[in-house]
Formats: C-alpha cells, structure tokens, sequence
C-alpha cells in the first residue's frame, strides 16, 4: 500500500463518512412516511457501500491474489443470479456444473498465475464449443438453442467480462510496475461514481427518457450530468493513473458510455424476465449483478485500451 493508495481509500472513505453523517441528518429531520423510505433507502445503501468498499480495500492491500479470488467469487455470485432467472431443465444441469465449478476457476486460475494467452481465449473459444457439446450429450433438445446461449452469455459477462477489472494487474506497463492495483481502483471508482451520479441527476432534473420500456429511470439529462461528474472525477485522479489529465478524462469518457450501456442491456434482461432486480443479497442495491453490470462491459474495452496503447 503506497502513499497513493491510501490517499485514494481515505478519500473514498471521507466520501462515505459524509454520506453516513448526511443520512443520519436527514432520518432525524424528515417526516412522514415517503419521505422516511427514501431516506432509510439512502442509509441501506451507504451501509452496503461501506461493507463493499471494505472487502474491495481489504483485498487490495492483501495482494494480486486476494483480489482475483475477491473476483472469482464475485463472478460466482453473479452468474448463479443470472442463471437463478432464467428456466433450466435436467438437461442443463452436468453443463451448468462445468460452468460454475470448472470453467470459472480455470478461468481465473490463468488470470492469477498470468497465463495470458489461455486467459483470452478460455472462455468465448473452448467453454463456448463445450458447453453445446455437454448440452448435447444430455439428449434434450426441447429449446435447446436458447438454454444453450443463456449459459454461454452468463459465461461472458457474468465471469470473461467481469475478470477484465482484476486482469489490469498483469498488465506490464513502463513506469507504472507494481501499481495496479491504483489502475483497477480508477476503473471501478469511476464506473461507481458514474452510477450514482447518473442516478442523482436523474432524479434532480431528469425529464428526456432514453429506453423508457427498458430502463424508464434513465434519462439524457441523468446520462450527461452522471457522465461528466464521472469525467471529472477520473481525471481528478489522473495522478494515480499512467494517463495525463486529458488522458484520464477520455478514458473515464469511454467508461461511462460502456457502463451505461452494460446497465442498460443487463436491464433489458430482468425487464424480459420480469424482476426488478437480480437478487437481494446487497441492502439497498439488489444483488450483486446489479452492483457490477456496469463494470462488466467498461472492463474489457478499458482494459484493452490500456493494453493497446500504453502496455510495453
């Protein structure tokens, strides 16, 4: 833990002590019954940041590791909510146990000892021909194509895209070795701030709705205010980065844009299978694919733009 990472978790600290204090505030000032939800809303989520922020710090300070197996069990989480909403049969279950028990560990097996090369092409290459082939030998073709695909996609995002965000640590990049971890804490410290502030200004002055019948909470005005809060946030921290500022700001640009769209489409799945959210194990935010979605489509396409243009 360098000089710089501790600045970085005490100002993420300092931003949640505030949020505490502010709910505290309020749920000793407000009144009635509307106003009371909204505000003992506010207080479960600031906890469950708390808790969140903790075991992500804990497992940075820890090491490359700890923070790899913090992943794999976040990709564990996620994948079993996304199978738990969609339908599966008898058929589906010997693939459904290479996907969770074999595929995902290997997966994040080669991300931990650093085997690039099996790391890209594990998952959308061999797990992607074998899951069909599994699936095939079970005798069931009732559906067989949708049940097939649903397996696979929660493969890629739930498990290849997420891993994208720990795979920063292996990056070798001139001048930045041993230092990471700060890059992975840019990412998800600006996927998370473009998230809240999306949220808070949409509910401030949203009015122009982008896909109502997907994501009726998202709106133009919640898009750009979110996005440029998230843009200069990011390049407040460019000096924990390898970027310039004006670097910083582009990348945290490309971030927002993927993140949003990573929430959108991962929307668009609960809205086809009616729920709200994805699980409730995260007070005040749903369940842990509700918490990454964003993170699970700004990974990878950060992760190879920082591989492309700035690795040796």
């Amino acid at each position: 833990m360098n000089h710089e990472a501790k600045l970085l978790l005490g100002i993420v600290a300092g931003f949640l002590a505030a949020g505490s204090i502010t709910g505290a505030i309020l749920k000793s000032r407000v009144t009635g019954d509307a106003g009371r939800k909204v505000v003992e809303n506010l207080v479960s989520r600031v906890n469950a940041w708390w808790i969140m922020c903790a075991v992500f710090g804990g497992a940075l300070m820890i090491g490359p590791v700890a923070t790899v197996v913090m992943f794999a069990l976040t990709s564990f989480l996620a994948l079993r909510e996304f199978i738990t909403l969609t339908p599966t049969r008898r058929g589906d279950h010997r693939a459904l146990f290479w996907a969770f028990f074999i595929i995902t560990p290997l997966h994040y097996w080669t991300l931990a000892t650093e085997w690039y090369g099996l790391f890209v092409i594990l998952i959308p290459v061999y797990a992607f021909l074998f899951i069909p082939m599994r699936n095939a030998l079970a005798g069931d073709t009732e559906r067989f194509l949708e049940r097939t695909a649903k397996i696979q996609w929660g493969l890629m995002v739930a498990v290849y895209f997420a891993s994208h965000a720990p795979a920063l640590l292996i990056l070798r990049i001139p001048g930045y070795e041993g230092r990471g971890a700060l890059l992975l804490f840019f990412l998800v410290f600006v996927v998370q701030v473009s998230d809240v502030f999306q949220y808070v200004w949409g509910k401030l002055c949203g009015r122009t709705k982008l896909a109502p019948h997907v994501s009726p909470s998202k709106t133009v005005e919640g898009l750009v205010g979110g996005g440029l809060s998230a843009c200069v946030a990011g390049a407040a921290i460019w000096w924990a980065t390898p970027f310039t500022l004006v670097q910083a700001a582009g990348m945290s640009a490309v971030i927002v844009l993927m993140g949003f769209f990573g929430g959108l489409v991962m929307s668009a799945v609960k809205r086809d299978r009616g729920v709200k959210d994805y699980g409730d194990i995260i007070p005040g935010h749903g369940g842990v694919f509700d918490r990454i979605d964003s993170l699970c489509f700004a990974a990878p396409v950060f992760f190879h733009i920082v591989r492309w243009c700035f690795e040796a």
